[in-house]
């Protein structure tokens, strides 16, 4: 991606995340990128192709940072720690701009008529890497047997829940994101063998 378009979209990232869909524009994203305003549309169409992509190029980066930490854990269980753990990180190490995947995002409230199907696809990408450590784990023995795609879906809904708390509400709790791994593993952890 060329340096204007990728100032484009992260400007497009960040404003999006603060000022919800309704709420910009693209000329607030071209002030914001230090671009023409037409250029936003050469680059990106309409601004609901800009949301997408800045939404989809979210998920992307999510992925990438997560992927190599899921990686390297031994067993499913440790992978489903490490992903929790690296998407709770990168949210803080992304804070200007992560709050786009609040807004472009199936569980969101889009306030119009974005093609949420299209969401709903691109995040299936979380929830298949979040089935593949719980799939792994319970072949492994770390995990106890659970139905693979709700199980995804709640542990997803738990990431959500803290992210939504960390970004939107004035409840700052010290730890919310280390209880939330250690409340998701608790939950899906097998039995340890008793003696």
């Amino acid at each position: 991606m060329a340096s204007k378009d990728r100032a484009i979209l992260l400007a497009a990232q960040e404003v999006f995340g603060r000022k919800g869909y309704a709420g910009t524009t693209m000329k607030m994203i071209a002030e914001k990128a230090g671009v023409a305003f037409g250029l936003v549309s050469h680059y990106f169409g309409t601004k609901e192709e800009l949301f997408l992509a800045a939404g989809f190029d979210m998920v992307d980066r999510v992925l990438g940072a997560i992927r190599p930490q899921m990686e390297q854990a031994e067993t499913g269980l440790a992978a489903v720690r490490a992903f929790i753990s690296a998407y709770l990180g990168f949210t803080l190490e992304n804070k200007a701009t992560f709050p786009v995947l609040i807004r472009c995002s199936p569980f969101s409230d889009v306030e119009t008529l974005v093609d949420r199907r299209r969401i709903a696809a691109k995040f299936t990408e979380l929830f298949t890497a979040i089935e593949s450590c719980l799939a792994r784990g319970m072949e492994d023995g770390s995990i106890r047997q659970l139905p693979v795609k709700p199980t995804a879906l709640f542990i997803y809904s738990n990431i959500l829940g803290a992210v939504r708390t960390y970004f939107l509400t004035p409840f700052h709790l010290p730890g919310l994101f280390e209880e939330t791994v250690e409340y998701v593993l608790r939950s899906i952890a097998a039995p340890l063998p008793t003696a």
